[in-house]
């Protein structure tokens, strides 16, 4: 949906209820003058297909996920308690693309902690994981897989050929369930760490939890 600059006369009293309802939805005036219409002439916005995917996602995201304040229209974060000492939290942040045509989103993971030890074994797991996606993925990315693990995160970007004709729901729950994948499989890496087992070992069950999902069959990669 293109953008162009137009010129309204609006009453000031007006403009003053449209600043402040804009400002308790963390959004400037003009997209919401531009939602406002849109819905009055029954114009689905950029913005109102992310809030439905949004919201589909809070309904679909497993209890254990607590979601926090929403930063912008664009985006979404959640965050999920891992047994593990220092009791750590992983915060995964989603920004969605105004064009759904390809790219869908990036995705951001990353531990809320101080601890040395915990960073370091979290970028040992990111690193894993990079790997993973990029063994099963290379026939598909052919340029690499569109990911990054760096300064104790990993940033992912989502792509869909045919993100166009999914509905909302169905590209709510493709994120959905990777997200639950990665919860998962970050889990069971902590866990193995407790258990003292070999690394060579923890990656393979990683990597089996992995293979099982593709094999599933997913929209959004």
């Amino acid at each position: 949906m293109n953008k162009s600059v137009y010129s309204i006369v609006l009453a000031d009293e007006v403009v003053d209820a449209i600043d402040r309802m804009a400002y308790s939805m963390n959004t400037s005036r003009s997209n919401l003058i531009n939602q406002i219409l849109a819905e009055r002439v029954s114009l689905q916005t950029p913005e109102m297909r992310m809030r439905g995917i949004f919201s589909a996602i809070q309904q679909l995201a497993d209890p254990r996920f607590q979601f926090l304040a929403q930063p912008s229209d664009a985006m979404i974060s959640l965050k999920s308690p891992i047994r593990y000492k220092y009791k750590p939290t992983l915060r995964y942040s989603i920004e969605l693309s105004r064009n759904f045509g390809g790219k869908v989103g990036r995705l951001k993971v990353q531990f809320r902690t101080q601890s040395a030890q915990l960073i370091s074994a979290a970028e040992s797991f990111f690193d894993i994981w990079y790997k993973i996606e990029s063994k099963y993925l290379a026939e598909l990315f052919t340029k690499g897989v569109p990911a990054k693990a760096a300064d104790g995160k990993y940033v992912r970007d989502f792509y869909s050929p045919a993100a166009d004709e999914l509905s909302d729901d169905q590209i709510a729950a493709a994120i959905v369930e990777y997200i639950q994948l990665t919860d998962k499989c970050v889990q069971l890496y902590f866990d193995g760490l407790s258990q003292g087992m070999q690394e060579i070992e923890n990656t393979a069950q990683i990597e089996k939890n992995y293979a099982a999902y593709l094999k599933k069959g997913v929209p959004v990669l």
